[in-house]
């Protein structure tokens, strides 16, 4: 059977770090759906043009666009075995479109970590975040920083600070996606799915917490 796993957690408190290392321990594939909608637009795949008219609008790119990329992502080679998602589901009508596309493949969502953590961590850990302009890679003037100031390690692009990563947006970011995924997280809980992790331990303590997890499902 494949697996799936569902990371859940706000802004800042380091799922995509964690969901890239479990995707390099298991070999399942990390989909971000935020990295799948950047490359769809890039591309002006036939997806990304629907969606780039909904943000040229200035209006929210409707479910039926994201489910669609999730849906052909996930009929990829690579994730016959499953994969991790990253950034979706995020509400309640989100994660029964999965169920019900995952029941097409005769899978199921298996595991859903739920990583938390004090509010002024995630203001601390956001607020010092740089992303490089060429691949995306991220760094932290505090936790991680560049061998060199404001260049990339691996490609020697220019670092900068997105907008919705400088303190004054940070903590609107967090409270919005409190108030959208608690009744996801609700949700996953009552169906014995939820793993709550403590967010604010070192990145290899957070690691071993997952591993231990997924081997409770083989």
């Amino acid at each position: 059977m494949p697996t799936f796993i569902v990371f859940l957690g706000p802004p800042g408190v380091g799922k995509g770090t964690q969901a890239r290392i479990l995707a390099e321990r298991t070999g399942l594939p990390h989909i971000s759906s935020g990295d799948l909608f950047r490359e769809h637009l890039k591309n002006q795949t036939e997806l990304g043009q629907i969606a780039q008219g909904y943000v040229n609008r200035g209006e929210l790119v409707p479910d039926e666009v994201t489910i669609a990329m999730i849906r052909e992502r996930l009929r990829q080679p690579d994730c016959q075995a499953g994969a991790i998602l990253d950034g979706f589901p995020r509400t309640i009508s989100q994660a029964q479109a999965l169920d019900a596309m995952l029941t097409e493949f005769n899978a199921q969502v298996n595991l859903v970590p739920y990583l938390s953590a004090p509010e002024s961590v995630l203001l601390e850990r956001l607020s010092g975040r740089w992303t490089c302009r060429a691949q995306g890679h991220i760094y932290h003037e505090k936790n991680n920083p560049p061998k060199r100031p404001g260049i990339c390690d691996f490609d020697g692009s220019e670092l900068y600070q997105r907008e919705d990563d400088k303190s004054e947006t940070v903590l609107r970011r967090i409270r919005v996606y409190l108030e959208q995924t608690a009744p996801l997280i609700e949700h996953y809980r009552q169906r014995s799915l939820l793993v709550e992790i403590d967010g604010a331990q070192d990145i290899e303590q957070v690691t071993q917490t997952f591993l231990l997890a997924l081997s409770h499902l083989s």
